[in-house]
């Protein structure tokens, strides 16, 4: 009987702490924030350092390792291909139109790589340095943080054409960029809520110029656009040339992350096209917009839980990919 008993209180216990057996196995198929906590436990506090040292020398940089997660996300999954340098078979992201002369911080992801190799070799991957970037990059600016999923692999190529057509363009149509967002999974909350990130950064003239001259093939600027401020911006965005010249898209507070973006377009001083049609085309849109004008709390929490939406875009995971030593190429 008391053999019995033991025997009885043994398979209990072992029932009661099974899970706690499995909790540090790799959830395959999955993300997660613990996945580095054994195998590189610094791992974030690394990406975090490099990072900060970056954007205090250039507080640009938060928004162009925003921008270049993004961009990523929407070719091919969150999986680092816009990192891809052209070589070989591979002809790189980096040519395509979104990202020509704009996408940038290229360098200061190749530093959080080097210093993660001496850390702990061959184990953190490009895609989710991207993805921690991010992240540290909107918290740097004053902005909300959340945690990070991790567990991506990289990818073995690159999607010119992906990239050309997947990236939401300035001058698309609300529909268009709605429909865009739709194939990717997310849906027209994390449309408002994402293009928030343009609280922070800049965009060059020759991504609105239509706005200011010939909106709609007519010879005549776009009357959605305040005119006091299209006369500011015509004063430093001519006809033609400049068309590198950079301009804050929140010139309120150009360097802080917050809801002054949404007052903006309230105000019709969305410097883009693709943000003023936010207010202009869609009642659903304007509607969020002027929730996150009037809550910048409320503009938070969305704009974290659509990141991390965002980030979870067909991810590889397990065997798929590689975890490249170095993120402008493929392992040899």
């Amino acid at each position: 009987m008391a053999h019995s008993v033991k025997f009885l209180l043994l398979v209990v216990s072992l029932i009661a702490f099974a899970p706690l057996c499995f909790c540090n196995k790799p959830n395959y198929g999955k993300l997660y924030p613990q996945f580095y906590d054994h195998s590189c436990p610094k791992a974030q506090q690394i990406v975090k350092s490099v990072l900060a040292k970056a954007v205090a020398k250039e507080t640009r940089m938060a928004a162009s390792l925003l921008r270049l997660h993004f961009h990523d996300c929407f070719v091919k999954g969150c999986d680092a291909s816009i990192l891809l340098d052209s070589s070989g078979s591979i002809v790189s992201e980096k040519r395509s139109n979104p990202n020509r002369n704009s996408a940038r911080g290229f360098e200061v992801i190749d530093d959080i790589k080097s210093a993660l190799e001496k850390e702990c070799p061959h184990t953190v991957s490009c895609a989710d340095i991207m993805a921690l970037a991010a992240r540290d990059s909107t918290v740097l600016t004053g902005g909300p943080s959340w945690e990070v999923p991790l567990g991506r692999r990289d990818s073995k190529g690159a999607s010119l054409s992906g990239s050309n057509n997947n990236i939401p363009a300035p001058n698309n149509t609300f529909q268009t960029i709605l429909t865009k967002f739709k194939l990717q999974g997310l849906n027209v909350v994390d449309l408002v809520a994402l293009s928030g990130s343009h609280t922070i950064g800049f965009s060059r003239c020759v991504s609105f110029r239509q706005r200011l001259y010939n909106q709609s093939g007519n010879g005549q600027p776009d009357n959605t656009l305040d005119q006091s401020y299209a006369a500011q911006l015509r004063n430093r965005c001519p006809k033609s040339g400049g068309d590198q010249k950079l301009f804050f898209l929140d010139f309120v507070s150009p360097t802080k992350f917050d809801n002054s973006y949404f007052k903006l377009l309230l105000a019709s001083k969305g410097l883009l096209n693709s943000d003023q049609v936010l207010v202009t085309k869609n009642e659903a849109s304007m509607d969020l917009v002027k929730k996150y004008a009037y809550n910048n709390e409320l503009f938070f929490e969305q704009f974290a839980a659509s990141m991390v939406k965002m980030g979870n875009i067909s991810p590889l995971t397990g065997s798929k990919g590689e975890i490249r030593k170095h993120c402008r190429k493929i392992n040899s």
